[in-house]
């Protein structure tokens, strides 16, 4: 089996809490925040309810809304967060080979949409908004503000993206390119982001209720979730919070949106992923599934999951958070880690009656779990699929 890639740092922000522990407090209480959007309007005709940071945030910044996007602020967040829990700050890392690998879906777009407006208009808008898309590359703003030198990437892979993210980051450890590596996803709610699923017509008008008979598509939210991974110099003498052990990515190659009817990309990145750490499908302790409340995702999803991983709990944690795009594989894989430290795993919110059509169901309440092993996954549009799985750590 593999030792894998030790993570010694965890940080979250989402619309369950503004920090990791507030997160975890929400879920575990089994409470939920969704409501119409607050931080844009919009004259839809129906009102979906989304997962907004219930608080505001301040970074060590000037004027941080002028600086950065608000991805890159999340990001930031996170960044901190994790490297706080694992010990590092700014200044203990000068000499070290630090990389930053950030997934992102919204982050990577323009959306600015009174820059166009006024734009349409015949008007001259400013271009101070330009500009901070410009220097709002999350990866690059975390490695300039930290003063960081190592390698830096952004991966625009749909709600795959964070995963991917830390797959890629274990990878540069594993070929000796870095000491360290920041690794995780962020995201924004934006309007253009809110009018879009719109139109797919996959939101719910209700909180979301994953691998319910009655579900009837996905809540948007916002965050990030980032992870500290370290080389074995690196984290000599420190305790871990966790090793990943096994990534797999594949492609369906089927459709735009609609994940492969028979699941095949996934099934592809689990045995990949399982390979790689050396396990069998009998040795993981629960799931963190994709689960996003969508009638297609969480039939195949399901249907995979019985056949592959028959038996193993698993949860959707997306109830909680929103469905964040690019930031949920790295909130995921956060929440995957804390619930193995923790011993337990909360109920998948929303989930209230079986659909015959899937064949296996998620937990329903807050469950113990002895967990030496736990995987997350994410499917996303585009047909991507990727799995991580991780070892429990020392806390």
């Amino acid at each position: 089996m593999s030792r894998g890639v030790a993570v010694t740092g965890l940080g979250c922000l989402s619309g369950a809490g503004m920090n990791l522990a507030e997160c975890l407090d929400s879920m575990f209480r089994n409470q939920r925040y969704p409501h119409p959007p607050v931080r844009f309007s919009t004259d839809h005709p129906v009102s979906y309810p989304v997962l907004e940071l219930r608080d505001e945030f301040q970074l060590p910044l000037d004027d941080q809304e002028t600086v950065y996007t608000r991805t890159s602020q999340l990001a930031l967040v996170a960044a901190l967060e994790a490297l706080a829990d694992a010990g590092w700050d700014a200044e203990s890392l000068r000499g070290k080979r630090v990389g930053v690998c950030i997934g992102t879906t919204v982050g990577c777009a323009l959306n600015c949409d009174d820059f166009y407006r006024t734009y349409k208009s015949g008007a001259n808008p400013k271009l101070q908004v330009i500009e901070r898309f410009l220097r709002s590359n999350p990866a690059a703003v975390i490695a300039r503000q930290l003063q960081l030198n190592g390698p830096t990437q952004v991966v625009v892979n749909a709600c795959s993206s964070g995963t991917d993210a830390i797959g890629i980051g274990a990878s540069w450890l594993r070929a000796g390119a870095c000491d360290i590596v920041i690794a995780g996803g962020a995201d924004e709610l934006s309007r253009v982001t809110y009018a879009g699923f719109s139109s797919l017509m996959i939101t719910a008008t209700e909180p979301c209720k994953p691998f319910d008979v009655n579900r009837k598509g996905l809540n948007l939210g916002e965050g990030a979730g980032l992870v500290i991974l370290e080389n074995e110099a690196s984290v000599a003498g420190k305790a871990v919070r966790g090793r990943v052990i096994g990534y797999g990515s594949a492609c369906d190659a089927h459709h735009l949106t609609a994940p492969h009817p028979d699941g095949l990309g996934l099934k592809r990145a689990l045995a990949e992923a399982l390979d790689m750490a050396g396990l069998g499908p009998e040795q993981i302790a629960f799931v963190n599934a994709h689960g996003t409340g969508t009638p297609d995702n969480d039939r195949i999803e399901s249907r995979v999951l019985h056949e592959v991983l028959r038996g193993v709990p698993f949860i959707s944690t997306k109830g909680y958070t929103g469905h964040t795009l690019g930031a949920a594989g790295g909130i995921e894989a956060v929440f995957t880690l804390a619930c193995m430290a923790r011993g337990e795993i909360p109920a998948n919110i929303g989930f209230a009656e079986p659909d015959p059509a899937l064949p296996s169901t998620p937990v329903t309440a807050n469950t113990r779990i002895e967990a030496d092993y736990a995987l997350s996954e994410s499917l996303a549009f585009g047909g991507n699929n990727a799995v991580l799985i991780f070892a429990k750590g020392d806390h």
